[in-house]
């Protein structure tokens, strides 16, 4: 199943970019500072040339431009999904429920936060894959109702990704089936409205 970052790809391609600075590093301060500087002297510094990449690399902060970027090169990777979105939830019943949804998203791990007026629903497990060329996610959730007196309930979906188009703009939409212990079922749709992951969305 296809993950968002390869571990493996990605402690090989750290291994090696640590090698190929560490002795361009060598290289450069050998030619114009320290003649005599032992190799051993500047490989000590190669733990800290690769923890920095994957600091880098799995950090929010530095992974979004840097998946911005990679996204250029290859258009089929994996979509950003961090931000805000809006949507709603549709029942068994043909009700229509409106929702808020906060979605926080890193290379390691991706976290939604979905918002009703009678509920909140915290994650419990997200998988994204790609299949058949199309990227999902994968969503088990608890949901914690607002009035005390009803009790959680856990539930799943599996968010097909798609891009629509609204008013000439191409925005991102997740939807999907769900279905819940309560033996419940109903579908959810929510598009993104923005791409801030700090904004307070919640109802209550």
């Amino acid at each position: 199943m296809f993950r968002v970052i390869d571990f493996k790809a990605l402690l090989r391609y750290v291994a090696v970019i640590t090698t190929i600075i560490s002795i361009g590093a060598y290289e450069l301060v050998q030619s114009y500072w320290l003649n005599d500087l032992k190799i051993v002297k500047i490989l000590s510094i190669a733990p800290w040339i690769a923890l920095t990449l994957i600091v880098i690399l799995t950090t929010s902060i530095t992974a979004r431009p840097l998946w911005k970027l990679l996204k250029i090169v290859k258009p089929s990777l994996y979509p950003d999904l961090n931000g805000t979105w809006e949507g709603e939830i549709t029942t068994e019943k043909n009700l229509k429920i409106p929702v808020r949804v906060l979605i926080k998203q890193t290379l390691l791990e991706t976290q939604i936060n979905i918002h009703t007026q009678t509920s909140k629903s915290l994650t419990l497990e997200t998988t994204p894959t790609i299949e058949g060329g199309e990227p999902k996610l994968y969503y088990i959730y608890r949901s914690l109702p607002k009035d005390p007196n009803w009790s959680s309930y856990t539930g799943s979906t599996i968010f097909d990704i798609r891009k629509v188009d609204s008013n000439g703009a191409c925005e991102l939409e997740l939807s999907g089936y769900y279905y819940t212990d309560r033996k419940t079922t109903g579908r959810i749709r929510f598009r993104q409205v923005g791409s801030c992951v700090e904004k307070d969305i919640s109802f209550y």
